[in-house]
C-alpha cells in the first residue's frame, strides 16, 4: 500500500477522533464503501463513531436500485442519493433532539416533507441516538415547505385521524400526541401536506417505541453495499483464468477421449477442445493470451495527466506508486466472459467444422444456417465489442495508450489472424483429427 494511501487514511483517523465528542458525525463522500480500498482496520472501521455515510457513484444503478441503503455491522447507516446530473435528486435531512431523519427527494417537486418525530424505525439505531426520547416526547413534528405557502398538515397513525399539525416557525409544524399509546409493537405514521397552489405530499413510515424491535435492510442492497466488491471480483477473476487453463492443459496431456454413445453436443465439445489443445498454434495462442491477461501489463500510457503508467489486473503503477486493483479485476472478468472465452469456443468451433471436412465456403452452404449464421454474427458483435473497447481506450487514456495495448489494439489486430488460420490451415493437419471424428462418427 503506497504512503500516499497510508497518509489518507491516518488523516481519517485523526478526523474521526476529533469528532468522537460530538453528538454526531456524518460522513459525506462519493463512493460506495464497497468500492473502497483501504488498508486495515478499513473504512467502515475508521467511520464506526458516525452516525450516517451520505455517498453517490452507484446512485440507483440505472434506476434497478431505487433505494441502496444499508447499515454497517457497527451502527452506521451508509446512505446512497441517486444522482443529480439526471435526476435531480437530493437529500434532506436533519437531527431532532439527536434523533437523525432524512428524506430523498426529486428537485421540482413540492411540497417537501419530512417526519421528524416519531422517527423511521428502519434507520433508528440506539448506539448513536438517545431512542428514549421518543418515549418522553410531548409531539409529533413534520418539517414542511413549499413554493407556496402550506394550509394544512393532516396526521394519522395505524389509519387513525390524529389531527391537524399547527405552524410553530419556519417549516416546523406540531401535534400533541402522547407515546404512551403507541409503546408496543410497531405502528405507521402518515402525514398528508397541501400548500394553496393545491399541491399534495403524502409521506409514511414505519415507528416503533420498542427498542427489541429491528427491521432489516434490503439483502439485496446490503449486499451491494456491505460487499468488498474487489474480494468478489479479485476471487471471479482467478476462478474464471483456472477453469480456463485447467481446461486447456488437461486436454492437451490427455489421449483422445473415448466416447460411447450418439456424438451429441458434450462429446463434440470435447473433441473440438481436443483438437484445438494438440494443435500448437492455437494451443498456445490461447494459453499465452490467458496468462498475460493476469499477468501481463494491459496498457501503457498516461494514467493521469502528465503521468505515464502500465495497468495490469492486479493494479496500476503510476509515478512511482503502486495502487493496487479493484475495478481492474472487474475489467478482466470482461474481458475473459466476452471476448478471450468466447474466441477460444469460436476456434474450437471453426476446428470442428474444419475436421467435418469443409472450408470456411463449403460450411456456409450446408444448408444450416440456421446453426450456422448465429455463431458468425455472435463472434462478430463480441468482435465489435473488443473494437469498441479500443476506441475507450483511446478516448480516456491517449495515443500511447492506444497504440501500447496488448491486451486491446493488438489482440483485436491479432483475432482475424487466428481465425484466418483455422480456415485455411491445411488439411493434412488435420489428418489425424479427421480419421478419429468419422471413427467415433461411425461407432
Amino acid at each position: 500500500m503506497s504512503r500516499e494511501i497510508m497518509k489518507r487514511m491516518e488523516e481519517l483517523e485523526l478526523l474521526a477522533k476529533e469528532s468522537s465528542r460530538s453528538n454526531h458525525s456524518i460522513w459525506f463522500g462519493h463512493f460506495t464503501t464497497s468500492t473502497i480500498l483501504s488498508p486495515s482496520p478499513g473504512i467502515r472501521s475508521i467511520m464506526s463513531s458516525a452516525t450516517a455515510y451520505l455517498c453517490g457513484h452507484l446512485h440507483t444503478l440505472g434506476g434497478l436500485m431505487p433505494v441502496l441503503h444499508t447499515r454497517h455491522f457497527q451502527g452506521t447507516l451508509e446512505l446512497e442519493l441517486g444522482d443529480w446530473k439526471d435526476n435531480r435528486r437530493y437529500r434532506l435531512f436533519s437531527f431532532d433532539h439527536d434523533l437523525f431523519s432524512f428524506a430523498d427527494l426529486i428537485f421540482g417537486e413540492w411540497p417537501v416533507v419530512l417526519i421528524t418525530n416519531p422517527k423511521s424505525l428502519l434507520y433508528s439505531c440506539a448506539n448513536h441516538e438517545p431512542l428514549e426520547r421518543l418515549l418522553h416526547s410531548t409531539h409529533i413534528r413534520v418539517l414542511a415547505f413549499s413554493l407556496s405557502s402550506i394550509t394544512s398538515v393532516t396526521v394519522k397513525i395505524d389509519g387513525v385521524h390524529l389531527g391537524q399539525a399547527i405552524h410553530l416557525s419556519g417549516p416546523i409544524f406540531i401535534l400533541k400526541w402522547n407515546p404512551r399509546n403507541y409503546s408496543n409493537k410497531t405502528h405507521n405514521i402518515e402525514v398528508t401536506v397541501q400548500d394553496s397552489a393545491g399541491r399534495s405530499k403524502t409521506v409514511q413510515h414505519v415507528f416503533s417505541l420498542q427498542e427489541d424491535i429491528h427491521l432489516r435492510f434490503d439483502p439485496l442492497a446490503s449486499f451491494i453495499l456491505l460487499t468488498d466488491h474487489y474480494i468478489v471480483a479479485r476471487v471471479l477473476f482467478v476462478m474464471i483464468v483456472l477453469i480456463q487453463l485447467t481446461i486447456l492443459i488437461t486436454f492437451r496431456h490427455r489421449g483422445y477421449p473415448e466416447h460411447k454413445g450418439p456424438p451429441g453436443f458434450i462429446n463434440l465439445t470435447s473433441f473440438s477442445l481436443h483438437v484445438l489443445s494438440k494443435i500448437n498454434i492455437f494451443y498456445y495462442s490461447v494459453l499465452l493470451l490467458t496468462l498475460y491477461t493476469v499477468l501481463g501489463p494491459w496498457f501503457v500510457g498516461e494514467i493521469t495527466k502528465g503521468k505515464l503508467g502500465c495497468c495490469f489486473s492486479f493494479g496500476i503503477f503510476v509515478d512511482g506508486h503502486f495502487l493496487q486493483g479493484s475495478l481492474t479485476f472487474i475489467v478482466g472478468i470482461l474481458q475473459l466472459v466476452f471476448f478471450n472465452i468466447p474466441l477460444m469456443a469460436y476456434l474450437c468451433w471453426s476446428l470442428l467444422q474444419r475436421c467435418f471436412g469443409h472450408n470456411f465456403r463449403s460450411h456456409l452452404h450446408q444448408g444450416r444456417y440456421l446453426k450456422i449464421i448465429p455463431v458468425h454474427l455472435l463472434m462478430l458483435l463480441l468482435y465489435i465489442w473488443q473494437m469498441c473497447s479500443c476506441y475507450f481506450l483511446h478516448m480516456t487514456y491517449g495515443t500511447l495508450a492506444f497504440l501500447f495495448s496488448p491486451l486491446r489494439t493488438w489482440l483485436t489486430l491479432l483475432t482475424p489472424l487466428l481465425i484466418r488460420c483455422v480456415w485455411t490451415l491445411n488439411s493434412t493437419e488435420l489428418g489425424v483429427f479427421i480419421v478419429q471424428l468419422k471413427s467415433h462418427l461411425s461407432s
